[in-house]
């Protein structure tokens, strides 16, 4: 069980510990089948490069867990740093409170559930 103040996975750890050794690929037969630099995946693998886009649409065609997923994961990772990295910054900000109908039409609008 994690804590709350345990940072999330970043992607390429869930990829190099779950999604690789299930499917039995090397690093260099999965840098090949995503048509990569060996690398690339490197980086992505050891935490050092994020999952984008386009990557995360050759993931998802790679292993069948849908591209949404690795940008997910990607964002939380990052936003949990970006949060911690500006500290009291982000206390100094004034928070305004929109209307919660205009907040709800935007969120749901949007695709956004929370």
């Amino acid at each position: 069980m994690t804590s709350p103040n345990d940072p999330p996975p970043h992607p390429g750890a869930v990829l190099r510990d779950r999604i690789l050794p299930e499917l039995r690929l090397t690093v260099t037969q999965a840098a090949r089948e995503l048509a990569i630099a060996r690398q690339t995946l490197h980086r992505v693998l050891a935490g050092k490069a994020g999952v984008t886009p386009e990557m995360a649409a050759r993931l998802s065609r790679l292993c069948d867990i849908p591209a949404r997923f690795w940008l997910d994961l990607q964002l939380v990772h990052d936003l949990w740093y970006a949060q911690r990295a500006l500290g009291d910054t982000l206390d100094r900000i004034p928070a305004h409170v929109l209307p919660a109908p205009l907040k709800t039409d935007i969120l749901t609008r949007h695709g956004c559930t929370h």
